[in-house]
């Protein structure tokens, strides 16, 4: 049990720097083109979901909880709002990148596009068919109220990144810790033979999964993916539902709480077709 505890400690300080430096660009970003790029989407028109599919995938806080807020006025499509939501990227990047020897670039660019792809087409055919109807909404403030978002403007970014760097770490130690023990207890194939890494299911449970509006979400299935405890398109499932606190703040601003309800559900249902079309494609 010691060399558990040691082992989890030991790949929680070789990641440490690097989810540091990383969330270190990602707060930089932040606070040089986040209104640049929610000027963008507002302006996109009927390119909104190819905008928001694309600016989705930018590593920074906050951007899927504007698009709930422009959404919540009427200012984007419904397109361009799930776009968003099926590119962002979350807690995910930063895990991905401070494990890129393991993972390589190549596939970590890979779940990028197929992000930003699946988000832009899924955006597209939704404007196409669904019309949302209009409701009036006098301000569109820009929340940015989530436990792990420290983004305000005149922040310093060094402090941001280290609170961030703190609490996902948390996570990644607990999670890891977990696993290493699963693997101590049962054995170095038990990861392989769980629920998640199974077919269909898989997939149905990972999506639900990416649905709750929280970090902790992407850091689940990003460190479950990395241990082989869950398949690829199963892992894409739960990330392309996975929008952060994007949710949240559409249940705090849109007055439609039954619309709510069904974007989720579109959200869910989006995620699980597309893994489970990956599970036959990859």
């Amino acid at each position: 049990m010691w060399n558990v505890i040691l082992d989890t400690l030991l790949d929680i300080a070789r990641l440490l720097p690097f989810l540091f430096l990383t969330y270190l660009v990602m707060e930089y970003l932040e606070h040089r083109t986040a209104g640049k790029l929610q000027a963008a989407v507002q302006k996109g028109g009927r390119l909104g979901p190819f905008l928001g599919g694309v600016l989705g995938i930018v590593p920074q806080c906050g951007f899927s909880a504007a698009a709930a807020n422009l959404y919540a006025g009427r200012v984007i499509t419904l397109g361009t709002l799930v776009a968003v939501y099926l590119s962002t990227s979350d807690e995910m990047l930063p895990i991905l990148l401070s494990e890129a020897d393991a993972v390589g670039i190549g596939t970590i660019l890979k779940i990028l596009l197929l992000k930003a792809v699946i988000g832009i087409a899924a955006g597209f055919v939704v404007d196409l068919f669904i019309r949302p109807k209009k409701q009036g909404h006098e301000h569109i403030h820009d929340i940015c109220e989530h436990e792990n978002c420290h983004c305000s403007e005149g922040g310093s970014i060094w402090k941001s990144a280290i609170v961030h760097t703190i609490q996902i770490g948390l996570f990644i130690l607990i999670i890891t810790f977990i696993l290493n023990t699963a693997l101590f207890v049962f054995g170095e194939d038990v990861l392989g033979k769980l629920f998640l890494n199974r077919p269909i299911l898989g997939e149905l449970l990972a999506a639900l999964v990416g649905l709750i509006p929280n970090c902790a979400a992407s850091v689940v299935l990003t460190r479950l993916y990395l241990e082989g405890a869950m398949s690829f398109a199963a892992c894409m499932s739960g990330l392309l539902t996975g929008a952060g606190v994007g949710s949240l703040i559409l249940f705090r601003v849109n007055r439609d709480k039954k619309e709510n309800i069904r974007i989720l559900l579109l959200l869910y249902g989006i995620g699980v077709a597309a893994g489970l079309l990956l599970e036959v494609m990859v």
